[in-house]
């Protein structure tokens, strides 16, 4: 046996296999070392191999897909190794003959497809990254879909759209250069490897046309030979993985970046369009906005939110379908009670295609099927073209889910092996056997009531284990008389245990067999016939397919039409001008999170439109004024107006953004050995070196993490660099109030400023937006917001009026003032500590113990503490 291990795991060393025993899958050697670490099981041994113990773990098969998620997560691959024959078949050829076994699957981070082991609401993409010379080209597949995409993507845009797409695992030539492996990693995928031979162009052509059984690939369109290599790397992984049992995959669709915002990685993270900044979905705008009621809805949500269009007559249609049901309510939430009861097809249709799907998947696409037939009957021909295109998508299922429905249980079990899943009626042959196997059963029960009655034994049972087969048991003291005439010419001795004594009978030992092929019979009917069904529906996978797509579509606009009714959104205005005018804009994460502890969201207006010139707003104002979440907004509302939703707004007019940059916040890449400046300015640097006169960009504390002249000029040229050379829309927020200057000698931008008051000393912030300049920062009231302590603010405040005293009486530099201020060690006696005055009421009120005061005396006192007031 370990020598079958030992040959099977040299031909998958860089994997675990999991090595079926009987009801466990066990490890040995490394393998069990790692995994008894990594998921926190027992490790014991087995024997010995070269003189030393064999290191050994197990998971029982049952419960095995959990474990495997535990060790995908963890960045294993695991090669499954299924026992290929019975037990019983091996013995035949020799007491000693060991099973056969074989690796079924291979079990890696981009080809999952159970249920337990994916995210429902999430896809789960496999890319491959292919270099013919220098043109490149993205492919990525979900194989739980069958959703399967190309675009070309030169070596510089393999990191913005690894962040796009967000997949689990890239594939990429053993030749690729060591950047596209580092790329991969920084956006948190598994990179890995395959010869060259993979990404041949000429075999990948050929792997393409047989994986879809045309004779050339003209019907799918144009794709250039690195493409073909991108696309030809995957189908020969998953050939690989899937033991030739390969996924249905849809015809590949070719992208064209063109056609959408490009959004590079630093700026996905700082909006948490996907995902917030700490790396869960909570506090992104995917989970603020979704309000889809199925899986596919909310990834298509997520795709969309991802992916914004440049097509403006997607975004028309898109937007056409959401004002159709926001106005027609009483549709909008008949439909989305109809799809709540809408199964995942999708997924189902990939198990049943790779021969993992079980009876509750047939019954997810009688059930899909079923609800697709209302969903269609709701939408009427006045619909918008996007709803009643899907609508189409949804009708001429009638015969396949009358098929299911008549075939299958109400609600089939889990595995096909625990049986019921046809529904009677349905096959005589199957009905008969059942009926065979459960009289059967009615025969057993009347059997053991006729054997108590002829031996008087009421402890007596008929019972069934699979060495025995069916046995009369009873007590050591009852088998005496059994075994004692004339009740010994009926009943013959099987086997005598501890406690209990087993016999048989001629009569048992027939209907056993009878019950034996008729239970036999019957899982094999069951099986047959699952098959059947499962050929049936695979044989329209393309027009279920279809279907699945137009329940998404449906989902997500009457999700969007739900939340701009429910938030009060409104439907913006989208063209080709380079317009950007917002009216009464909010941040759609921002306003959910004020709500929840009961404070309203000040909405805000913003006008950057443009015509053949910049338009950019200076915003000054102190920090917690809300300068962040103002820039941070506006990006969203375009971002989500160009995904074909309503905006939070009262009303937005948006020209056409082909790019969304954002540089907003501070993190360092200590693993990179760079710090915070250094991240800021490289994500500066290409925001100046890709932005055209169509994109977005929003900038926050450019400069602030240099010294301050260095970070003064540094964001002074960046803001000419975007108005002269760039000339795009933008949002510059700053401390450096001299840059307010700029409005004045540049003809694109204008000041803006975020409000506040002060009140004794304190700083109270408005958030409100204005055209303006401030005049200074706030940074001393906001430390002391923040909890300073009270000398270390006082102190601030000397140095502060000393700096802004000379600058007054000079323009001293701060060097020069030193000699001037008293050391900080030396400063209580400079710094005067003024006891904060108390009033009367306050001292009353410090006497005062409430726990101690009956109502009467807390009456008298209110009255006391009125008339000190007096």
């Amino acid at each position: 046996m370990m020598a079958q291990y030992l040959e099977i795991k040299a031909q998958h060393a860089d994997a675990l296999l999991f090595y079926r025993m009987g009801d466990f899958y066990e490890m040995f050697f490394d393998d069990a070392v790692a995994a008894a670490a990594a998921l926190d099981i027992a490790l014991t041994k087995r024997g010995r191999h070269l003189g030393e113990d064999i290191a050994m773990c197990g998971v029982p098969v049952h419960s095995a897909e959990g474990y495997l998620l535990t060790l995908i997560r963890k960045g294993f691959r695991v090669a499954i190794a299924e026992q290929m024959e019975d037990p019983a078949e091996a013995k035949k050829r020799g007491s000693k003959s060991v099973v056969k076994r074989d690796v079924v699957r291979l079990v890696t981070p981009g080809t999952l497809t159970e249920e337990s082991l994916l995210e429902a609401r999430r896809h789960n993409f496999l890319a491959a990254f292919a270099q013919v010379r220098d043109e490149g080209a993205l492919a990525w597949v979900d194989i739980s879909t069958g959703e399967f995409r190309v675009m070309p993507c030169p070596p510089l845009r393999l990191g913005p759209e690894l962040a796009r797409l967000a997949p689990r695992e890239v594939l990429l030539s053993e030749s690729a250069p060591a950047t596209a492996s580092d790329t991969v990693t920084e956006m948190g995928a598994a990179a890995t490897p395959l010869s060259r031979g993979s990404f041949d162009s000429s075999s990948a052509e050929k792997r393409l046309c047989a994986l879809y059984g045309v004779g050339s690939l003209d019907a799918f369109g144009s794709f250039a030979r690195c493409e073909l290599s991108a696309m030809g790397a995957i189908v020969d992984y998953l050939d690989l993985t899937q033991r030739g049992k390969l996924p249905l995959l849809q015809p590949p669709l070719r992208e064209m970046a063109d056609r959408l915002v490009q959004i590079d990685a630093a700026t996905r993270r700082n909006l948490e369009i996907t995902q917030s900044l700490t790396g869960g979905r909570e506090g992104s705008l995917l989970h603020a906005i979704d309000r889809t009621v199925t899986a596919a809805g909310g990834r298509l949500l997520e795709r969309r939110l991802s992916s914004p269009s440049r097509d403006l007559r997607d975004i028309a249609n898109r937007l056409a379908a959401v004002r159709f049901l926001v106005e027609q309510r009483g549709l909008c939430e008949d439909l989305r009670a109809d799809l709540r009861k809408a199964p995942d097809m999708d997924r189902a249709l990939s198990r049943l295609a790779l021969d993992r799907g079980g009876p509750r998947d047939l019954a997810a696409i009688r059930n899909g099927l079923a609800q697709a037939a209302r969903v269609a009957a709701r939408l009427q021909d006045d619909a918008p073209a996007l709803l009643t295109g899907a609508a189409t998508a949804l009708q001429g299922h009638d015969a396949l889910y009358a098929h299911l429905e008549t075939a299958l249980v109400a609600e089939p079990p889990l595995l096909l092996r625990d049986g019921g899943a046809i529904a009677s009626g349905y096959d005589g042959e199957l009905d008969e056997a059942r009926h065979l196997r459960d009289e059967g059963r009615g025969v057993i029960a009347g059997m053991q009531a006729e054997y108590v009655q002829a031996t008087g034994i009421n402890s007596l049972k008929i019972k069934h284990n699979n060495v025995l087969g069916y046995f009369i048991e009873t007590t050591a003291t009852h088998a005496e008389r059994m075994l004692a005439p004339p009740l010994n010419e009926t009943f013959i001795h099987r086997q005598t245990t501890a406690n209990q004594v087993r016999f048989t009978t001629l009569p048992l030992s027939e209907i056993e067999t009878r019950i034996l092929n008729a239970g036999a019979q019957v899982q094999e009917l069951e099986k047959r016939l699952f098959e059947s069904l499962r050929a049936a529906v695979l044989d329209q996978a393309a027009r279920i397919a279809q279907a699945a797509r137009a329940l998404a579509e449906i989902d997500l606009a009457a999700a969007l039409a739900d939340l701009a009714c429910a938030e009060d959104w409104t439907e913006p205005k989208v063209d080709d001008s380079r317009a950007f005018h917002v009216i009464g804009g909010r941040h759609p994460v921002v306003e959910r999170a004020l709500r929840r502890q009961g404070q309203p969201f000040v909405a805000n207006d913003c006008d950057l439109s443009a015509g053949d010139s910049a338009a950019i707003w200076l915003l000054t104002g102190p920090n917690m004024a809300g300068k962040s979440t103002f820039l941070r907004q506006n990006a969203l509302i375009a971002l989500l107006a160009q995904a074909g939703s309503f905006v939070p707004a009262q009303e937005a007019h948006i020209g056409l953004v082909s790019q969304l940059f954002s540089r907003v916040g501070a993190a360092d890449d200590l693993a990179r050995g760079r710090s915070t400046f250094m991240v800021e300015m490289v994500e500066t640097a290409a925001i100046l070196n890709q932005a055209d006169d169509r994109a977005l960009v929003i900038l926050d504390e450019i400069g602030r993490g240099t010294a301050t002249y260095d970070g003064l000029s540094i964001a002074w040229a960046t803001l000419e660099h975007l108005h002269d050379v760039n000339r795009c829309r933008a949002l510059f927020a700053t401390h450096y109030h001299e840059m307010t200057a700029l409005a004045g000698k540049l003809a694109g931008v204008d000041n803006a400023t975020v409000s506040v008051r002060e009140w004794e000393g304190d700083v109270i912030f408005l958030h409100e937006v204005r055209k303006g300049a401030a005049d200074r920062s706030y940074g001393v009231q906001v430390a002391r917001l923040a909890g300073l302590p009270a000398s270390v603010v006082n102190r601030a405040r000397v140095v502060l009026e000393a700096l802004e005293q000379g600058e007054r009486e000079g323009g001293r530099r701060p060097k020069a003032l030193i000699d001037d201020l008293p050391l900080f060690a030396a400063s209580a006696a400079h710094v005067e500590q003024r006891a904060p005055k108390t009033s009367a009421v306050e001292d009353r009120l410090a006497a005062v113990m409430p726990d101690e005061l009956t109502p009467k005396q807390a009456l008298a006192l209110v009255y006391e503490l009125r008339d000190l007031l007096g």
